[in-house]
């Protein structure tokens, strides 16, 4: 038979979860449900929990198609491609993300020393909270090679930015390119220098919806920071936006799909910033962080990254982490 007729069998591809928590529960669903792998793997120290989990979402496989679901002790990680590590406290009403640093940062040496020696090959996303500070510990815990590791950062951030200007402008979130910059919390940073509409600045659109005022910008970057606490008002926890993130940021993973998301990483020296990782534009594919971008960003803005930036770096302090 000619090698161009022979049959393709495509290449498993293997996600894991850890932590089965609200936040992980959401990511194993919304990737259950986008077959954005072959095969989820579940972990979490309470196993009847995982085994749960995986056992409901198996339930409706004959309604998604071939998905495998099983909960794994960490032990037998070493198939997964992609690591979504979604274990530690979740924020509670009038709790910071920045106040579950000194909670979190025991669970996250636990799981990054499991996963350097059941999993060392995996790409690893954080979105244990805060992101960031919890990115930065796990990449100076962790043996992997630094572009492996990232945090969700303000991707989340970014699409409910791009959510409420698409709602301004009476258009599809998919047709407006803006992003968040800067910690995921109160000090995030919208950038308002590109943001843009199908290649218009939103400074200067004027043919769809009410335009933009001051006062305007005000309220979207004031609902952009503080979406989560309204959330956490409400419900007590956010949990399914953020799963659809992790499911898509796996998904970029695994079909390296090269696309750009504003992931928590190291600064590296973007905008004059050292010492702390923090959402920035970065282009995710198969290893990772392939590359990394640094867009033009107008004087006020990149002395809010800065701000933002030290935000971080002295809760980092205060908390005696370095």
């Amino acid at each position: 038979m000619p090698h161009e007729f022979a049959h393709h069998v495509p290449r498993r591809r293997t996600l894991a979860v850890v932590g089965c928590g609200a936040v992980g529960a959401a990511a194993a669903y919304a990737s259950f449900t986008r077959r954005v792998a072959s095969e989820i793997l579940l972990v979490d120290k309470d196993h009847a929990r995982a085994e749960g989990e995986a056992m409901d979402l198996m339930h409706g496989q004959a309604l998604v198609g071939r998905v495998t679901v099983r909960a794994v002790r960490a032990e037998e990680l070493g198939p997964a491609d992609v690591v979504l590590v979604a274990a530690g406290a979740n924020q509670k009403r009038g709790e910071s993300r920045l106040d579950l640093l000194a909670k979190n940062a025991v669970v996250m040496r636990e799981v990054m020393d499991s996963l350097d020696e059941h999993a060392p090959g995996a790409v690893v996303i954080v979105s244990t909270n805060p992101v960031d500070l919890m990115t930065k510990l796990a990449l100076e815990r962790s043996r992997r090679p630094k572009a492996k590791l990232f945090g969700t950062g303000t991707t989340l951030d970014s699409a409910r930015f791009r959510a409420l200007l698409g709602e301004r402008f009476g258009t599809s979130p998919r047709s407006v390119h803006a992003y968040v910059l800067g910690e995921h919390g109160d000090s995030e940073v919208p950038i308002w220098s590109n943001a843009s509409v199908g290649g218009v600045p939103v400074a200067a659109l004027t043919t769809l919806g009410p335009g933009l005022d001051d006062d305007a910008r005000f309220d979207i970057g004031e609902r952009t920071r503080h979406a989560a606490a309204h959330v956490i008002e409400r419900k007590g926890f956010t949990n399914l936006a953020i799963g659809l993130v992790l499911a898509e940021l796996a998904d970029v993973v695994l079909s390296d799909q090269r696309s750009v998301h504003t992931v928590s990483v190291d600064a590296g020296g973007a905008y004059g910033i050292d010492g702390v990782a923090l959402g920035l534009p970065c282009v995710i594919g198969r290893e990772g962080v392939v590359a990394r971008l640094t867009p033009a960003l107008d004087a006020s803005e990149q002395a809010a990254l800065r701000a933002s930036a030290e935000v971080l770096a002295e809760r980092w302090r205060d908390a005696g982490m370095g």
